[in-house]
């Protein structure tokens, strides 16, 4: 409308310049008529001006507010790495008070072969290294590692709070290690005094010349505070203070050393920030000792500021040290003496034995062994559970989340650090994975809750607190330098769209059921409702996360996310974030992928939150998701067989794009430096199609394991045909994990990956089908007299087995051959293979 005023206006002043006659006639007229259109063009000027500022302050306001936001949005973290926006599980008041104390202290170093922490992130320190021999020459043990050759090594007892004995069988002698800890009425620090016991004496009795043993222990203060070495440490007289320090959480402290035979002590004093260093340090110490002095000894010398202080004490075998720490001395008290005697000599012995008794009483009481079992059946039992529960941790740190390099234009690395976090936990085996590994844990902790319940809801409030705002968690747990330098780097970044199986609803689950069958006190059964009522929120998210990011293309379908389509090096491209690693799945990744195990995962997950809904009366209050409807869905029979059954085998299968006609075959190929080498890669010689993937191994037995089959059905005697057919999954140690007929059974999956879930013997699967044919065996149906049967041979022959093995090697292992039954992979493998003692008990889930 402007414009065109312009132009009428502009149109009549032309005409009125250019008439004669009209400029002649009625010259006031004329004077008026043009001072009003000078006038209004003079306005509709203005306000074009005015129009056009306006436009310009509204786009510099739009500006300025966007670089506000902009500015405001990019000073928050991204979503991969921010908490959860919920109330933390371990804020609740049942994990502080007396709990909290009580957990503080602990053997928590399950990557060292003894050590001892407080469960906070900055503690003080301390551990146990000693000089081995091998091969006539002296190794530094510190470490646990999987090359040492130790005989045996592990705890034989643990009650996860306040006391545990270990024996360290090294080539010539034997170490046992005790720790124990009190709370009496002298004590002011937090958590309490405590002490270690190291007794170290000849390996058997045959009068052999007495040797010298060299044992290194050493306190050390995370947070750098220097520590204070004691004035007597040089010159033991039965009694020495070592060192001595003061810190914010337990005041004034002492560590003494105390011993009834001759032993001469050297010490050495660091300053670094750094543990996982410390025995290269040790020894760089001791080398140039011996170089100048031609002496084995520490140097006698410390740096300025030591935060680390190591003690070497040195004798004949036998000889025994006691270790007491002391801690909230007070100027004023004067019962330092008596707090030391009570922790060292005759009283310790009589409290150690006392803490034998009671260890013994509970291991009775929690999983009641019937007298089908000899003692020792029930060793490996008491060494199961010790083990485990010797085995938690407490670690602090950040994990690295893999983030593209081209969303951080300011960073070269490909990670991003989750927030600072803490994370108590059970770990798998503390020489090869000292660490927290999400599925392992859910199966840890079915053993550990009828040991202690709280442990548990602590540890799997620690876990569930690690959950961001997406809902997931970090499968590996890898927090804090000692734990980075067990872990090769290229395993260290976890995959924001890689799950795991989400094991904790199955601890969850065996909770609520007992709750259920009231095997918890009123008191006992508020603590976890406590619980349940805050996690829930957090379940709910976790269950979510999966429902979402892991769905497959039809309705009811998943497939586990992070399988390599472009890999030419896999013979079968692993499946890492399911926890079978390299279990055979569809020969070419894709999203047409249906697994059958996380179909009966989110089964499991689904009919555990509706579990929570209605124990506490929430059905539509803690989710959107209808889980009793989600749960049918998944469990619909009908449903399941038409996604994943194959009639002419018997048995359920994945589905994907898949070809048999896979192999690796040697190729030379031009390294980028010009070499030619050989290397493994994989040869297709059939188009790969959809269709059901033919592998029977333990992913077939998911739904059998889910207990989804009726059991009436003639599916039900399909699968027990299987699982006791000898040529197939059978053995006299267990069931092997991929079927003997199968075209990947013990196959490589390259080069250097030897075959892992393709046919040895794991214990956790053996344990799940085992629970699922104690079900069978007990509800009517046509075919529970034959799983009954089968339930008793597979029993017997596990347990036999992992007995058999633990008193030949001294060990219990991650998996057992598939021929002969020998212990393979890592050994001590405490975590889930100590389910061999609820298999003892016959305690099983109800999944």
């Amino acid at each position: 409308m402007t414009g065109a005023s312009r132009r009428s206006a502009h149109g009549r002043i032309k005409t009125s310049t250019s008439g004669g006659d009209l400029l002649r006639s009625s010259p006031s007229i004329r004077r008026g008529k043009g001072k009003e259109l000078v006038s209004i063009g003079a306005f509709k000027s203005n306000l074009k001006i005015l129009v056009v500022l306006m436009l310009l302050g509204i786009a510099i306001i739009y500006f300025v507010i966007n670089r506000i936001v902009v500015s405001h949005e990019s000073q928050k973290p991204p979503r991969v790495i921010t908490p959860f926006p919920a109330p933390k599980l371990m804020d609740l008041s049942m994990f502080q008070g007396e709990h909290k104390e009580s957990l503080y202290w602990g053997t928590y170093r399950p990557h060292v072969y003894f050590g001892v922490r407080a469960r906070t992130p900055e503690s003080l320190v301390a551990g146990l290294m000693w000089l081995g021999v091998k091969d006539d020459m002296y190794v530094m043990r510190h470490f646990c590692e999987n090359s040492d050759d130790l005989s045996s090594f592990g705890w034989r007892e643990h009650n996860g709070r306040d006391f545990g004995s270990q024996e360290l069988v090294e080539n010539d002698m034997i170490l046992e290690t005790s720790f124990v800890k009190t709370k009496g009425d002298g004590s002011f620090g937090y958590g309490g005094d405590w002490s270690v016991r190291i007794d170290v004496k000849n390996k058997g009795s045959n009068g052999d010349a007495k040797r010298s043993a060299h044992l290194f222990f050493y306190l050390a203060d995370e947070g750098g505070s220097v520590l204070n070495l004691g004035q007597d440490a040089l010159d033991f007289q039965g009694s020495s203070l070592l060192v001595s320090g003061s810190r914010e959480d337990v005041g004034n402290w002492q560590i003494h050393l105390r011993s009834e035979n001759q032993l001469e002590t050297h010490y050495s004093g660091f300053k670094t920030p750094h543990l996982y260093n410390l025995s290269d340090l040790v020894q760089r110490n001791l080398a140039l000792q011996a170089r100048k002095f031609g002496r084995l000894q520490l140097s006698d010398t410390s740096e300025d500021s030591s935060n680390i202080y190591i003690f070497q004490i040195s004798g004949k075998l036998p000889f025994a040290i006691d270790i007491p720490f002391v801690s909230g001395i007070r100027e004023e008290s004067s019962n330092v003496e008596k707090r030391l005697t009570s922790l060292a000599g005759l009283p310790l012995s009589d409290l150690l034995r006392k803490k034998h008794r009671e260890f013994d009483a509970k291991f009775t009481k929690c999983f009641n062994l019937s007298e089908e079992h000899d003692s020792k059946t029930m060793g490996v039992g008491k060494t199961a559970i010790a083990n485990m529960l010797g085995g938690i941790g407490y670690f602090y740190g950040q994990s690295k989340i893999y983030v593209p390099k081209s969303s951080q234009s300011e960073s070269r690395d490909n990670f991003l650090l989750y927030w600072p976090a803490e994370l108590y936990t059970a770990v798998p085996s503390r020489p090869f994975f000292p660490r927290g590994f999400l599925w392992d844990e859910g199966f840890h902790q079915l053993l550990i809750w009828r040991w202690d319940f709280r442990m548990t809801l602590d540890i799997v409030g620690h876990w569930l607190d690690l959950l961001n705002i997406d809902g997931w968690i970090p499968r590996e747990q890898i927090l804090g330098a000692e734990a980075l330098s067990k872990v090769p780097e290229e395993f260290v970044v976890q995959y924001p769209s890689n799950g795991n199986p989400p094991t904790l609803f199955l601890v969850i689950r065996d909770l609520i059921d007992a709750i259920k069958t009231e095997k918890f006190i009123p008191s006992e059964k508020d603590e976890i409702l406590s619980f349940l009522e805050r996690a829930s929120v957090r379940l709910d998210a976790w269950f979510q996360w999966f429902n979402t990011s892991q769905t497959g293309k039809e309705r009811g379908s998943y497939f586990w996310h992070g399988r390599d389509n472009t890999t030419t090096r896999e013979l079968n491209p692993k499946t890492l974030s399911s926890g079978l690693d390299d279990y055979p799945r569809a020969s070419h990744p894709s999203e047409d992928e249906r697994h059958v195990d996380l179909r009966c995962w989110m089964y499991l997950a689904a009919d555990c939150m509706h579990s929570i809904t209605e124990l506490l009366g929430k059905e539509d209050k803690i989710s959107k998701v209808d889980y009793d409807s989600t749960a049918k869905l998944l469990s619909n029979f009908d449903l399941l067989n038409q996604m994943h059954y194959d009639k002419d085998h018997g048995a359920y299968f994945d589905f994907g794009n898949h070809t048999e006609k896979v192999k690796l075959v040697w190729k030379e190929v031009i390294s980028e430096n010009g070499h030619l080498s050989r290397q493994l890669v994989r040869k297709t010689s059939g188009k790969p199609k959809l269709r059901l993937v033919p592998q029977v191994g333990y992913v077939s037995f998911f739904p059998f394991m889910s207990k989804i089959i009726p059991a009436a059905s003639p599916i039900l005697e399909k699968q027990l045909d299987l699982i006791s057919n000898r040529s197939i999954l059978w053995s006299n140690y267990g069931l092997v994990s991929l079927a003997k007929t199968s075209s990947m059974y013990m196959k490589r999956n390259t080069e250097h990956d030897a075959p892992y879930w393709r046919g040895p013997i794991w214990m956790n699967m053996n344990y799940m089908i085992l629970s699922s044919l104690h079900h069978y065996s007990t509800v009517d149906g046509p075919y529970s007299e034959k799983a009954r049967a089968i339930y008793k041979e597979l029993r017997s022959n596990l347990i036999r087995n992992v007995v058999r093995n633990y008193y030949e090697t001294g060990y219990i292992w991650e998996q057992y051959d598939q021929d002969k039954g020998t212990g393979k992979g890592t050994r001590l493998f405490t975590g889930w293979s100590a389910l061999t003692l609820l298999i003892m008990s016959e305690e099983y889930p109800i999944f």
